[in-house]
């Protein structure tokens, strides 16, 4: 009989934070999803969430660039539940600019929201998951935290450090029940992504193919966008009891990104 888990998702209420969320969500496990909000919407997505797929999800806003907060939300899941069992860490913000004219409040934020974060919430879920003898931990890096592109700094930065991050958590779990893996996508096609498809074609004068393989894709091998599936896929794998002596690795979902 498989074992419900329970799972607390960091920047979940779109995107490929959705998408892991679906995916766990369809394994059983009771589910938290979070962003900074405090919509209707946002805890009527999780009641849809467990409508859809028979689980127990719940709605839990936190402003991830504050670390009382991220600590804050992975605290209330244990009370709620009883215990948490999963955390994937997949809040992330993005800015581009050269770093002579990098904006100071958007570093600050980045490195809070895409790395601060991680070592908050990991040290509030550590103690739960040694208490019940078994967790995994699976943060959402990127291609990014594995090589660099220019104008990316702060976003840059804060991917390494969460991979830097993973391995030092790895190694502090290792005789424990207990993993942490990063994966890292190249570019996924989520609605914010497919919503920049429209300008990019106009900035270009590209039709939408040749705007996606020549300029979106350019980097990635396979011309093709990784889905919000995929990586869900791949974090249940990583939930896995199959996947137990997988731990302080990074797993790229990128088309060959990183290969090249």
């Amino acid at each position: 009989m498989k074992k419900i888990r329970t799972a607390v998702v960091t920047g979940s209420n779109s995107g490929i934070g959705l998408g892991i969320a679906h995916a766990l969500a369809a394994e059983g496990h009771n589910v938290v999803i979070n962003s900074y909000s405090d919509r209707d919407e946002d805890h009527a997505l999780a009641g849809e969430i467990s409508a859809k797929h028979g689980n127990r999800t719940i709605y839990i806003p936190a402003d991830m660039s504050k670390g009382d907060e991220a600590r804050a939300l992975v605290t209330r899941a244990a009370e709620e539940f009883g215990r948490v069992d999963i955390l994937v860490n997949n809040a992330g913000i993005q800015h581009v600019a050269a770093i002579e004219e990098f904006p100071v409040d958007a570093w600050d934020r980045i490195i809070a929201i895409n790395m601060n974060s991680v070592f908050h919430t990991t040290a509030a879920a550590l103690p739960v998951m040694r208490e019940h003898k078994w967790g995994r931990i699976v943060n959402i890096s990127s291609a990014h935290g594995l090589t660099a592109s220019p104008f990316k700094s702060a976003y840059v930065s804060a991917k390494h450090g969460v991979v830097g991050m993973t391995k030092v958590v790895a190694l502090e779990t290792a005789e424990a029940p207990i993993t942490c893996n990063a994966i890292c996508p190249g570019y996924v096609l989520t609605p914010l992504v497919e919503a920049q498809i429209p300008d990019t074609m106009e900035k270009y004068g590209m039709d939408r193919d040749t705007v996606i393989r020549e300029v979106m894709l350019e980097r990635q091998p396979s011309k093709q966008f990784a889905t919000v599936e995929q990586i869900g896929g791949t974090v249940v794998f990583l939930c896995s009891d199959r996947a137990e002596q997988i731990t302080g690795t990074t797993i790229s979902v990128d088309g060959g990104w990183t290969a090249l």
